[in-house]
């Protein structure tokens, strides 16, 4: 047997069985020699811990005692595992710990990992339920005679819940990112969030009829839905690397548009076959099912084997609300506002966040609705042609990040990059839908491909904007994005309901939705070239 000392005298020794192919480890502090025997197997490994039955009658007074801190950990009756020690001449217990480390599949992930898929999966599902009433607004004009202005209200509801929660959203991200109790927050903000906007969006069709509360669960659904990206954005600016940050924010954010394909393109014949309000029992089904399917996710890992965690961890996470309500007051004035709101970059951030949040969001809202009428489609070939600009935005949305984070590599500045990607974002879409709006007496699949072309190529933001809050700052991240984003919610709002009141007053489509989006695709463009920046600034020393 070949022994080699990890440690001083009090600590353990390894010892290898070439006879069994166990390794040992050894206590050498005492007589009482504890040993953790470790049988290597095929896929995973056993630790067997041998100990005297005093010894585990001890354990298993603490394991009840602190049961939050050790779990996983069984403890034999005694006799019913035993041997001889025949150095102490005792009786010894043994029990495993562990499990096959195959077994679920997605236990050997990295922790940031599972968070960064979780929150994409949570995006899939919030752009499912954001874009299902773009839809169904057709049908529900029809039953309740609303005009355009009172549709397009409907629709602007949403952002005034998501609004209100992004710089909330960020500043808790701000304050427990970086913490252990920050994964148990993310994971019970994802939880609980999914929760209410299914909720609310179930709730909908029981609403429909009475407006103060239609809007109201409108604006549940925002707030539900409007606390996930700060968050993600943080989780990203700690964990990821620069040069795979591009790939980490494509891939969260793309989780928008694999959304928005997916809900335009169940919507239509669940509308149909069962009627518009069937769209919102299953869609806020489905998200009811995720929470439930999440939690049983996060028990089973709790439950697949011993978690050793240190124990201030856990007291961390019981102190006190008031507490906490003065830590949470704390950090709000430490976070530099006034060096953040001096920084050109920022506000060359804020007014690019606006323009692209103007085009998107009245696309996202309007598109089904200019198909059916100005292209003469019916329901369903209007939603299934408005899958087309998300779906090719997948496709394009990986290119970039590959594009981006090439440049990065080569040695390309990364402002430079951030600068290259959002003007393709910009530009793009202004020239598609100059062209779209132009009676160049176009058919209409040509006019599809256009917009879809263009709205696609928009996703470069990605790799342009929406990397650029971690690039400046990973310190403040979230906090930027709450800004950003709250400003960018406003042309839910304001644009489309005033796309709704124009096209009432105009009965243009050109003069009501393309062009204000063209007008903030080419004023973004300008400013973000003129002012935009990705050096890492420390707001905190300026401050």
């Amino acid at each position: 047997m070949a022994k080699l000392t990890l440690g001083a005298e009090k600590f353990f020794v390894f010892a290898h069985n070439t006879s069994s192919g166990r390794l040992v480890f050894a206590k050498r502090n005492s007589s009482k020699r504890q040993k953790f025997h470790l049988y290597p197997s095929e896929g995973c490994s056993r630790l067997r811990v041998s100990c005297s039955i005093k010894e585990k009658e001890n354990v298993k007074e603490e394991t009840d005692k602190f049961d939050e801190v050790l779990t996983g950990l069984r403890v034999d009756e005694p006799g019913s595992v035993s041997g001889f020690d025949s150095e102490s001449g005792q009786v010894r217990g043994t029990e495993e710990v562990g499990r096959a480390s195959y077994w679920p599949p997605w236990k050997n992930i990295p922790q940031r990992y599972k968070l960064i898929g979780t929150t994409s999966l949570a995006f899939v599902i919030c752009n499912m339920d954001k874009v299902n009433l773009s839809v169904a607004i057709i049908p529900m004009s029809h039953r309740f005679g609303w005009n355009s202005s009172v549709a397009g209200l409907v629709q602007s509801s949403f952002f005034w819940g998501y609004a209100l929660s992004q710089l909330p959203g960020g500043w808790l991200a701000k304050i427990f990112g970086g913490r252990f109790v920050f994964e148990t927050l993310i994971k019970k903000v994802l939880q609980t969030g999914v929760l209410i906007w299914s909720l609310a969006t179930a709730l909908l069709p029981l609403l429909a009829g009475f407006m103060p509360g239609l809007v109201l669960s409108r604006v549940l659904v925002g707030i539900g839905e409007g606390v996930s990206p700060s968050a993600a954005t943080d989780l990203i600016a700690r964990s990821i690397p620069l040069e795979e940050r591009s790939r980490a924010v494509s891939f969260v954010f793309g989780g928008l548009s694999f959304g928005s394909v997916a809900g335009l393109l169940l919507a239509p014949p669940i509308i149909e076959n069962l009627g518009w309000e069937s769209v919102f029992y299953i869609f806020g089904l489905l998200g009811i099912a995720w929470f439930s399917g999440f939690k049983i996710l996060q028990e089973g890992e709790t439950s697949n084997g011993a978690t050793l965690a240190p124990r201030s961890n856990y007291i961390n996470m019981k102190k006190s609300l008031s507490a906490s309500l003065e830590e949470m007051g704390e950090s709000l004035k430490d976070v530099p506002w006034k060096a953040i709101f001096r920084s050109k970059a920022v506000w060359a951030m804020i007014y690019a966040h606006f323009c692209g949040s103007w085009g998107h969001y009245t696309c996202l809202s309007w598109l089904p609705t200019y198909f059916s009428e100005e292209l003469s489609l019916n329901l369903t070939e209007a939603a299934w042609v408005s899958i087309l600009p998300p779906l090719a935005s997948v496709l394009v949305t990986s290119i970039a990040a590959q594009f981006a984070d090439n440049l990065i590599a080569t040695g390309v500045e990364t402002t430079m990059v951030r600068k290259i990607c959002q003007t393709i974002a910009f530009l793009s879409p202004a020239v598609c839908m100059t062209l779209s709006s132009i009676d160049l007496g176009l058919p209409h699949w040509e006019i599809v491909g256009i917009l879809t072309a263009g709205l696609a190529l928009s996703s470069f933001a990605l790799s342009g904007l929406y990397c650029t809050h971690q690039d400046i700052s990973p310190e403040y991240a979230s906090i930027l994005l709450g800004i950003t984003n709250t400003v960018g919610a406003v042309p839910g709002i304001v644009g489309v309901a005033l796309t709704g009141y124009l096209l009432d007053s105009t009965h243009s489509w050109s003069m009501s939705l393309f062009a204000p989006s063209i007008f903030f695709y080419l004023t973004g463009t300008i400013v973000w070239l003129a002012f935009a920046s990705s050096k890492p600034q420390n707001f905190s020393t300026r401050d």
